[in-house]
């Protein structure tokens, strides 16, 4: 088995991301808008048993076929974490939506490989949207090729975003700064939101308070697409990276953004 060349992920891996988002997509749509037990968590955000059952899910198929892969997950304790190949996955990003019955939640699974996000699955059970991006592939929606757009000026920009709770106390001002800067933007996109940047239907999708269950899958569907992912210092996103990330379709739109967010707050 090849897990990767460095320049391409191995297709097989490709292939079994489909596999894998075929089953949580089966199972998240046999549980949408039925009765359902919810639970908070200690960090006061919603659990329901349909999350619970599809990491397990995801969890018992990767194990299945790759023993040797770690796991990390939102719901459940990371396994084997410090392997070299790791998957990261949120079974349902967007719980409160699934709650509620609003079909733009979705479930992220990604690969890293020495840490770094080789692979990267957006898939929204319910529009039946799927995004899949990997190293050395274009990334594709649906099977079909997808590409992110030109966006000549920041004033050109549709700008999209968490909740506004995500985006408070010292996050605030950093995010006001682009969202004044561009066209108009759009809270709580939801996990579509990586997928309509790299489809090019929006320009730049900013979050804080993220966890990497919850974007690194979006690093290699963006980039896969022509855009670009960062922290917003800068850095590129691996397994240690911390909670808040700036997706931009047009790269070269990139360094203006995070000029944006790394000024001074004085200066502001």
């Amino acid at each position: 088995m090849t897990v990767s060349t460095g320049a391409q992920t191995a297709q097989e891996f490709v292939d079994f991301s489909h596999e894998l988002a075929d089953a949580s997509r089966a199972l998240i749509r046999s549980r949408f808008r039925k009765q359902i037990d919810v639970e908070m968590k200690p960090d006061d955000t919603p659990v329901t048993p349909t999350d619970l059952e599809v990491e397990t899910l995801i969890r018992d198929m990767i194990a299945d076929r790759y023993p040797t892969h770690g796991v990390i997950g939102e719901e459940h304790p990371d396994s084997a974490a410090g392997a070299e190949c790791v998957w990261v996955i949120d079974p349902i990003d967007g719980t409160r939506s699934f709650i509620a019955g609003r079909p733009v939640f979705g479930t992220l699974i990604a690969l890293a490989i020495g840490e770094v996000p080789v692979l990267g699955v957006v898939d929204i059970p319910i529009t039946q949207e799927r995004w899949v991006g990997a190293t050395g592939h274009s990334t594709r929606l649906n099977g079909e090729v997808a590409r992110t757009r030109q966006c000549a000026a920041m004033s050109d920009a549709i700008l999209l975003a968490t909740s506004p709770e995500y985006l408070g106390e010292d996050a605030a001002q950093p995010f006001a700064r682009i969202a004044g800067e561009s066209r108009f933007n759009i809270y709580d996109a939801g996990t579509q939101g990586y997928g309509l940047v790299a489809s090019g239907h929006a320009d730049i999708m900013i979050a804080a308070r993220y966890g990497i269950v919850d974007y690194l899958a979006a690093v290699p569907v963006i980039e896969g697409a022509g855009g670009a992912v960062r922290a917003w210092d800068g850095s590129r996103l691996n397994l240690h990276s911390g909670d808040r990330i700036v997706a931009v379709g047009d790269a070269a739109r990139l360094p203006e953004a995070l000029a944006l967010l790394a000024q001074n707050d004085a200066e502001g």
